[in-house]
């Protein structure tokens, strides 16, 4: 069961989700703003955050950059329905999932579970491509000797792909493997994570070194 924190401005949704997922197990902290929000992350971490997209001051997108800023605390962007440009933002700003409104508890706590499980079956292991290292055990990715802030999904992503050097992945099966999803128009949370990690991981991300697009099939992860 998870700490979660929940950050929905309409109080009938987000009690709604609060006691739907307190009945689940969790333990859920609640706000309506991203102030004050940040602020409880400052003083204490969460092992989730739930951000609705649409809040008043700083809205959960802001929220996610800034949270990515600091640390790779787990996100759940929570948008309207049909809003594809919230979620290609959101997830552009580092967000691990997307839940689309009206939300429906069993499939948010399913997602939470998915995203948390992520987290936890990084195994002990260490994998060496030239300058990129990357350990499993210790949940580090180093590039010439310099740590590499990956999130928990950048992560699995990563991991995915240097399992398979020289395969290409398709979309279908990454969006299975890293995400536990099956509806192939999520496939935007694949190239949206391959943007992020190549934009940490690659010289000059334009031109990958590591990570390759096949066009029309997926990508491919072909060390220098």
């Amino acid at each position: 069961m998870a700490g979660i924190l929940l950050v929905e401005d309409d109080p009938s949704v987000r009690t709604g989700l609060e006691l739907a997922l307190s009945r689940q197990g969790h333990t859920v902290t609640s706000y309506a703003t991203g102030e004050e929000a940040l602020d409880h992350i400052r003083a204490r971490r969460p092992e989730i955050a739930i951000l609705d997209v649409m809040l008043p001051g700083i809205d959960g997108v802001e929220v996610c950059r800034r949270i990515r800023k600091l640390d790779q605390l787990p996100v759940i962007l929570l948008t309207a329905r049909g809003d594809d440009l919230d979620v290609v933002v959101g997830l552009e700003a580092g967000a691990d999932d997307y839940v689309i409104k009206p939300v429906e508890p069993r499939v948010l706590d399913a997602r939470i579970r998915a995203v948390l499980r992520r987290v936890e079956s990084l195994a002990s292991d260490r994998i060496t491509f030239g300058d990129l290292v990357v350990d499993r055990g210790a949940l580090k990715v180093s590039l010439a000797g310099r740590e590499v802030h990956l999130t928990p999904t950048e992560l699995r992503l990563l991991l995915e792909l240097v399992r398979h050097p020289g395969q290409v992945l398709n979309r279908r099966y990454l969006l299975r493997a890293v995400w536990d999803h099956t509806h192939v128009a999520d496939s935007r949370l694949v190239d949206a994570c391959v943007q992020r990690v190549r934009a940490k991981i690659e010289a000059v991300p334009a031109e990958p070194e590591f990570i390759h697009t096949v066009r029309g099939f997926g990508y491919r992860f072909s060390p220098p």
